[in-house]
């Protein structure tokens, strides 16, 4: 059997944790299951090109952050010309991250990273370290932006952000697992995006509860 070069090798090692993180969980997936699907004889492959299994994982979702990028950083350049709208801005994110359902990898992606979507920052303002500077994060920081002008408390508009990511992220990934099935959606997917843009930006401008006194 021909050898293949360091990159090469990463490369199936991504390929191959991109199939068993999507199918057996972040925390469940087996190494040895990754390394036997990259056809790697070393039971140590992960630690030798990722140092860790987290190394692993962040490879996986970079590439993936990439892809998304790709597709959000010009048109959100583009609407940051006028004053976007919360609405926009919520369709701008669901579209971009919305190419990852045309690809199997892609789809895989989308059910890896559902699983991580509380790992972004939004609670503390402060990004995770492969989020910063990115568009996804200035794309973030805009909604903020636009909640605190609706005017929603702090804690509450930074929960309310949280929970919208993880609604998109858990129905893109839900979405993706159709695909992934062959299992027929109950909407076509022009519906389904327009229907989650319109959800969310709903969720996040609900009037925020009276103060009360608990006992």
């Amino acid at each position: 059997m021909p050898r293949t070069s360091g990159p090469e090798t990463r490369e199936k090692l991504i390929r191959a944790a991109e199939e068993v993180f999507a199918a057996q969980g972040v925390d469940g997936a087996q190494l040895r299951d990754i390394v036997a699907l990259a056809g790697q004889s070393n039971p140590s492959a992960v630690q030798y090109h990722f140092g860790s299994r987290a190394g692993l994982l962040d490879a996986v979702m970079a590439g993936r952050l990439a892809r998304t990028e790709a597709a959000l950083a010009p048109p959100l350049t583009a609407a940051e010309a006028g004053e976007p709208a919360l609405r926009e801005l919520i369709g701008l994110l669901v579209t971009a991250e919305a190419t990852e359902l045309r690809t199997d990898r892609g789809r895989r992606c989308l059910r890896i990273s559902a699983q991580l979507s509380h790992e972004s920052g939004v609670r503390t303002g402060v990004p995770h370290p492969t989020l910063a500077g990115t568009a996804y994060w200035r794309l973030i920081c805009r909604v903020a932006a636009a909640l605190a002008a609706a005017g929603l408390a702090e804690p509450v508009r930074l929960e309310r952000l949280d929970l919208a990511l993880t609604l998109i992220g858990a129905a893109l990934a839900d979405r993706a697992r159709h695909y992934l099935d062959g299992a027929a959606p109950l909407t076509g997917e022009e519906l389904f995006l327009a229907d989650l843009t319109g959800t969310t930006t709903a969720f996040l401008l609900a009037a925020a509860p009276e103060p009360k006194e608990f006992p």
